[in-house]
């Protein structure tokens, strides 16, 4: 006689064992309708899953919040008997939800056009309508093995015979079309309503570039027809900012072939690149951090002892010197701390000892996944790293976090949301040691008052991290900043202090990032703001503009006192008509133009006008100095327009 404890802590007792189906309908015809999935104990479960010991249970329906990864893994099974319908020789190979939607791999004799991906979406809306029963069933793996092989699905055998023997493989059947998968899935096809196919793209079997090519169709789903268009409103509107288009337009930066993965950085891009970092050096000077640098070739022994060779072995880029040594290229910058920690004897007394890097760091990462200064090989990290003994653990993970979200709030990012990310199963370290760390990295984040949930199996393979995650303008999320309790490298690399008793202990180090790529980040603040960036930090902060060939004596000088008081400056005396020059530096998006014609300069005034096409009347330069001075000292928190 189980009893089932619902959400709302009321509980119900049955006679025999129930399916999760059957507690909806006698809770009512309603829910039992709406019903997609179950969650038996903190897992998804089918409706059709039964229920034989005391539980707690929640009914999934549209509302609840694992609501669309089973529709979207629903749908990418949609779409995978859609396509074999309509073309019965394409295999099918995995399909899984990713953000915002989903994707299923093919192998198929010719690629798919946008003819194709029309007449897909279109069988799955037929299929939908059809609203065909989703019904698992179990079998042996070997048997699965055969019979996947027998329909053709030589890539789908394949991934079942990897599966360790003995194993029962559950299947899924919507009709006459059978798939492999864990599930949960939606009771009936016709659950699934709202969803759109988008692109479709090559995909190497496997991950690897050494297999046969395949390809990936792309697709999103969604509960309500308004979700689904104000999805698609909200990759038009990230087409707009596109960071490697705007990149372009205003002369940033740009990457090519011969340095995949790399970045070439024009004057405007490089002087953002430095505001960057002019910006962070002082705030981790305020906050008692010591900049270091640390090679970028250092050799594989020293890799190896740190664990990063073992786990990060294949995406490191390496070389090998006549006398057979093999180096390789930093990528991450944690060891090299290590190493500069260790040179003298460090008291208990030395600590926190705060060690900050503006370190390049190279990974490989295939070329596929290479995306503008999103996804690249050669990067910038703002790292740190905080040896402290174990009593410092929490001041410091409070301090850092402060720290890390008053510069979130500088940029404009005053939406931040927390994850806690424990133990993964690669990992060096015992348990012993990532239940300690678990636990102070938790105890950390309760001091600082921080609200968090839970990132299961996501932890560094060294030890436990918060990850901050910003939400851009148009609510996209960006994981960014990591704070991480490290009980295992430094013990690892051989450092050490001495402590009140004289013994030797090993510090606990705390690694910590903010931007975390600065390449990254700023592509993110490119998009966050479409290009328009605050002033403080935009690569030309005032453009001079001239009406005629008169002004330009007034216009030099005053171009030479604004750059002497540390403005970026352009002047712009071309023999071009007023309008032309505005709207041509408006579309660059420099935040203040300043117009003198001759009865500016028989004043010893300027006009003011901003990118938005306000215009801010005439005032002395001293006065649009002085007002910039406290827009820029806010952080654009106040402008000239306020």
């Amino acid at each position: 006689m189980p009893v089932i404890t619902l959400p709302d802590g009321s509980q119900r007792t049955y006679d025999q064992p129930v399916t999760v189906a059957q507690v909806a309908a006698s809770i009512g015809s309603g829910l039992a309708k709406a019903a997609l999935a179950g969650k038996v104990g903190g897992k998804l479960v089918d409706t059709s899953s039964t229920i034989a010991q005391d539980a707690a249970l929640e009914i999934v329906t549209d509302k609840h919040p694992d609501a669309l990864e089973v529709i979207r893994h629903s749908t990418a099974h949609l779409l995978a008997q859609a396509t074999q319908a309509l073309f019965p020789d394409a295999q099918v190979t995995i399909g899984p939800v990713i953000e915002d939607g989903f994707y299923y791999d093919f192998a198929y004799k010719r690629p798919f056009t946008p003819d194709d991906l029309a007449a897909i979406e279109a069988k799955m809306a037929e299929l939908s309508k059809a609203d065909l029963p989703v019904q698992r069933s179990e079998m042996p793996r070997d048997e699965a093995v055969t019979f996947f092989k027998a329909k053709g699905e030589h890539y789908k055998a394949e991934i079942i015979a990897s599966i360790p023997a003995g194993e029962t493989i559950s299947l899924y059947g919507q009709g006459e079309w059978v798939d492999l998968c864990r599930g949960p899935h939606v009771p009936s096809t016709g659950k699934l309503k709202v969803f759109k196919l988008m692109k479709v793209a090559g995909a190497y079997w496997r991950g690897d570039s050494r297999n046969e090519m395949l390809q990936r169709v792309y697709g999103t789903a969604w509960t309500s027809e308004k979700d689904l268009k104000d999805y698609l409103t909200r990759l038009e509107e990230a087409e707009k900012r596109d960071h490697r288009k705007i990149g372009r337009e205003l002369d940033l930066f740009h990457m090519q072939e011969e340095a995949p993965g790399a970045v070439f950085w024009h004057p405007k891009g490089w002087r953002v690149f430095q505001s960057l970092i002019a910006y962070m050096r002082d705030k981790q000077q305020a906050a008692g951090f010591d900049e270091v640098n640390g090679p970028e070739l250092m050799d594989r022994s020293l890799w190896e002892a740190s664990g990063h060779w073992e786990k990060f072995g294949e995406n490191m880029f390496t070389t090998q010197t006549p006398d057979e040594r093999v180096y390789a290229i930093k990528p991450m910058n944690c060891p090299g701390h290590v190493q500069i920690f260790r040179q003298g004897i460090r008291s208990y007394r030395d600590l926190p000892v705060r060690f900050a890097e503006f370190g390049k760091v190279h990974r490989y990462e295939p070329s596929g996944a290479l995306h503008g200064l999103m996804r690249v090989r050669a990067f910038t990290q703002d790292d740190a790293h905080i040896f402290v003994t174990p009593d410092q653990i929490t001041s410091e993970s409070v301090a850092v976090t402060k720290l890390i979200l008053d510069i979130y709030r500088d940029f404009g990012f005053d939406d931040v949301r927390i994850k806690f990310s424990d133990r993964p199963a690669k990992r060096v370290g015992s348990d012993e040691i990532w239940d300690r760390a678990e636990a102070a990295l938790k105890a950390a984040a309760d001091a600082a008052g921080i609200a968090y949930s839970l990132n299961p199996g996501e932890g560094a393979f060294y030890g436990p991290k918060l990850e901050f995650v910003l939400r851009d303008a148009i609510g996209r999320d960006w994981q960014c900043g990591t704070l991480q309790v490290d009980l295992n490298l430094p013990g690892r690399l051989g450092a050490h202090y001495i402590d009140e008793h004289s013994q030797k202990q090993t510090p606990v180090m705390l690694h910590r990032a903010i931007f975390g790529s600065l390449e990254r980040f700023l592509g993110i603040l490119i998009e966050h703001h479409s290009g328009r960036l605050p002033a403080w930090l935009a690569p030309t902060q005032v453009a001079l503009l001239s009406i005629t060939d008169r002004q330009d004596d007034y216009l030099r000088a005053l171009s030479e006192s604004l750059k002497n008081q540390g403005l970026r400056v352009e002047t712009d005396l071309r023999n071009e008509k007023i309008g032309f020059k505005i709207r041509e530096h408006t579309l660059q998006r420099v935040p203040y133009l300043l117009v003198a014609g001759d009865k500016e300069v028989a004043a010893g005034l300027v006009s003011v006008r901003t990118r938005n096409g306000k215009d801010l009347g005439q005032m002395t330069p001293q006065t649009f100095v002085e007002r910039l001075g406290i827009e820029l000292g806010s952080r654009g928190r106040r402008t000239l327009e306020d």
